[in-house]
């Protein structure tokens, strides 16, 4: 496998500058990567072994849900199918951002992601390293956050201990992450959105993004 540790400039950064992140997923391991609130981790969510390594690592219950993070709406829609007007108003409105979307699971992908629900919580998020993997990727990755179950989650590469020590992890160092708030998880399948997570976006903004 290639090394374990890449820096960059998430200023600068181009999706092959991330060359061996991607092959380390396409090994079936895991990536440690900054989003727009903390650091993550990404695996193939297509691949079962990779989703099993994923849940090892973190010490994750078997039916707790992944999230999963994309490049852009386009994306989103090419792994998901295209999202209802309600869905694709909230996209518009607030992606790149700290809102994530349930949308149904593609058949593809791997059970133990939604944990039998058939749905996943999806996002775009602001942070042009995280956008840049899933791009250079060529699809959506997991971003479930970088840290073992019950643990707090990582907001630096320094915080990553002892996930950086493990030899299936490799780390995107890009600086520190803003920290903050989870992104706001919202259902908006049906014609009436509903709040499945308080989060970084309130509610209330939420609802009035829809009125604009």
């Amino acid at each position: 496998m290639p090394t374990r540790r890449l820096t960059v400039d998430p200023q600068t950064v181009q999706t092959e500058d991330l060359a061996a992140a991607v092959a380390w997923l396409r090994e079936g391991s895991v990536v440690a990567f900054p989003t727009d609130t903390l650091y993550g981790l990404a695996v193939d969510p297509f691949s079962d072994a990779a989703v099993r390594v994923l849940f090892d690592l973190k010490g994750r219950p078997a039916r707790a849900a992944i999230p999963l993070l994309a490049d852009s709406i386009e994306q989103v829609e090419a792994v998901c199918g295209p999202m209802g007007s309600t869905g694709a108003r909230l996209a518009a409105a607030w992606w790149p951002g700290p809102l994530s979307l349930i949308l149904d699971a593609p058949a593809r992908v791997s059970v133990a992601i939604h944990g039998g629900r058939r749905s996943v919580a999806i996002r775009v998020p602001a942070h042009p390293v995280a956008r840049a993997l899933a791009r250079a990727f060529g699809s959506v990755v997991t971003a479930t956050s970088a840290n073992l179950t019950g643990e707090t989650p990582a907001a630096s590469v320094d915080a990553l201990a002892p996930l950086a020590d493990d030899r299936r992890v490799f780390v995107i160092d890009a600086g520190p992450a803003t920290g903050g708030a989870p992104s706001t998880i919202v259902d908006a399948r049906g014609s009436t959105p509903e709040l499945v997570r308080a989060g970084a976006i309130p509610w209330e903004r939420v609802l009035e993004s829809l009125q604009e």
